[in-house]
């Protein structure tokens, strides 16, 4: 059960609206590396979490909680830069091109930037669509869930690492000082997000608890392949040096080794093809060699 506050999280001013801003901040919304998926990607994971300990199944739903706020924040920064977007596509063309030239570097086009001008009108009354920068509707491709609680704190760590980044570029870009404020606020809270998930798996055991999942009898895999890294570069030469090449494995179990990737299978001889199946006449046959 949830419950809402009409007051939002963190103020939201704009003073000078910006519509191709308001553009770049729906990335923040509906694209992979937004507040959708990772609101999403908790509510989810906390869900599914099993076992006797429910703390990290609590503390991923206050945070995926906290989410929607950011959603509400990013969505109403977007209404807000709309206020004074054209209603025209004579008016944004007369005004896009020297802003998208600037905002853009030249590399977007004109009729790109107006279209999603005319889909913010048309579609939502100039408000922020459950979409990315360019119209694409968040799908939820890029929501990881995978039932171990180890894996996905790895993923959420990924997943508010990339989201700082755009934060971060979305603040570089921005030029209102009230945008720069809001960005100012998720980019902290994207800080805290990766030292909590951080902090779940060093207190589930961090590197001591790899391999994930650490429930399954290392006995019964390849061990021979297991802490080896494989080099493929075709001349025989070595990969780089590194910390994945020499010393202890992570979990200490073993120490990292090199090895030149050679082929242990043969070539594969495929069966013929079935009459019916729509194949050429010569694939429904014996394969060479049989």
């Amino acid at each position: 059960m949830y419950f809402h506050d009409k007051r939002l999280q963190y103020p939201v001013r704009v003073e000078t609206p910006d519509p191709l801003f308001a553009r770049q901040l729906q990335q923040a919304i509906g694209g992979v590396e937004g507040e959708i998926r990772v609101c999403l990607q908790y509510f989810f994971q906390a869900w599914g979490a099993r076992g006797p300990n429910t703390k990290y199944r609590d503390m991923l739903l206050h945070t995926a909680t906290e989410e929607i706020g950011h959603i509400e924040m990013l969505a109403t920064a977007v209404a807000m830069n709309l206020e004074t977007a054209p209603l025209s596509l004579q008016e944004s063309a007369a005004e896009a091109n020297p802003v998208v030239n600037a905002v853009m570097g030249g590399e977007r086009p004109r009729h790109i930037v107006e279209g999603m001008l005319q889909r913010h009108l048309l579609s939502t009354g100039l408000a922020a669509m459950p979409t990315n920068a360019d119209g694409v509707p968040f799908d939820c491709s890029h929501v990881y869930a995978s039932g171990n609680l180890a894996a996905d704190m790895y993923a959420n760590v990924t997943a508010e690492a990339t989201g700082r980044t755009l934060a971060v570029r979305l603040y570089n870009a921005a030029h209102d000082p009230g945008m720069k404020d809001m960005l100012s606020f998720l980019i902290a809270r994207d800080t805290m997000h990766q030292q909590q998930w951080l902090a779940a798996i060093e207190e589930m055991g961090g590197s001591a608890a790899l391999p994930i999942p650490n429930s399954f009898d290392q006995a019964l895999e390849r061990q021979d392949f297991s802490y080896v890294f494989l080099g493929t570069d075709a001349t025989g030469a070595p990969p780089p040096e590194g910390r994945f090449t020499t010393g202890p494995s992570m979990d200490g179990k073993a120490q990292f080794s090199v090895m030149q990737n050679t082929a242990l299978g043969e070539e594969p001889v495929l069966g013929p093809a079935r009459a019916g199946s729509g194949a050429q006449a010569e694939q429904i046959g014996k394969p060479p060699g049989m």
